[in-house]
């Protein structure tokens, strides 16, 4: 049987990129572990001093319990180099070279419109972004 794995981000708003990374992966919000009815109630129960700060961290899943699970904690350094690992979003494509490169430049328009930016286009293969704080993705063709 092969492990599971998550994903964990580090990052200074973990709000900012929970709300682009579900709209990217179309994941939602992980519910509380049981028997938690929250997560601050969860967080409470392993860190008593800590002040109920759901706002430092976001969990996400897939919703079809595929993918992995992402967590995304704040953290108080700053990102200083490149990711050395960094996730590549598939986008389905039909059709020929033409096709696929339609679909993968679409999906990257979408999502600079949610927050993310190009950094480049290897044409008709992919295009490399950066979510809003910077770490490095990648769009392709599935």
């Amino acid at each position: 049987m092969a492990a599971r794995i998550d994903l964990t981000l580090d990052c200074d708003d973990a709000q900012l990129l929970a709300a682009f990374w579900k709209t990217a992966l179309g994941y939602v919000d992980e519910p509380p572990p049981a028997p938690f009815a929250t997560r601050a109630e969860w967080i409470a129960h392993y860190d008593p001093e800590d002040d109920g700060g759901e706002d430092d961290g976001a969990w996400l899943c897939d919703p079809d319990g595929i993918g992995p699970r992402l967590s995304i904690l704040k953290v108080p350094e700053p990102k200083t180099a490149k990711n050395r690992l960094h996730l590549d979003i598939r986008v389905p494509a039909r059709g020929g070279p033409e096709g696929r490169w339609a679909a993968i430049r679409a999906e990257a328009g979408r999502l600079v419109d949610a927050g993310g930016r190009v950094l480049t286009e290897v044409d008709g293969h992919h295009v490399v972004m950066a979510d809003p704080e910077g770490n490095e993705f990648c769009v392709a063709a599935g």
